[in-house]
């Protein structure tokens, strides 16, 4: 039987969750143990926050759109349902921008709703 020597393969493996884990605070840096297990969990966070970044973006259009809308007189839930009524199909990040950055444009929409 051929004797294996995993030396570079280990050495690599352990190199590259040491570099994902460069600018952890202490031992969370240095030891693999402690930095797997920290790598890995940091990972999880990634993969879950992704997710999450959908959810939060999408309240943070409809709280800007709501607050503009309110400046018209109208809330959020009427302002949508005007629009679906009057067949304008813009999406909340576009909506949002707009109430932004052109508040005569929005109030020129909500006007076309009437």
């Amino acid at each position: 039987m051929v004797r294996v020597k995993r030396g570079n393969v280990a050495r690599k493996r352990r190199k590259k969750i040491l570099s994902l884990a460069s600018g952890y605070r202490g031992a969370h840096s240095i030891l693999f143990r402690v930095a797997n297990q920290q790598v890995m969990k940091a990972l999880r966070y990634s993969y879950i926050g992704r997710k999450q970044k959908k959810r939060i973006f999408r309240r943070i259009w409809i709280s800007r759109i709501n607050a503009t809308s309110r400046l018209n007189g109208l809330s959020y839930s009427q302002l949508i349902n005007k629009f679906k009524k009057s067949n304008i199909d813009l999406n909340r990040k576009m909506l949002s921008q707009i109430a932004i950055l052109d508040s005569s444009t929005f109030q020129s929409l909500i006007e076309t709703t009437n």
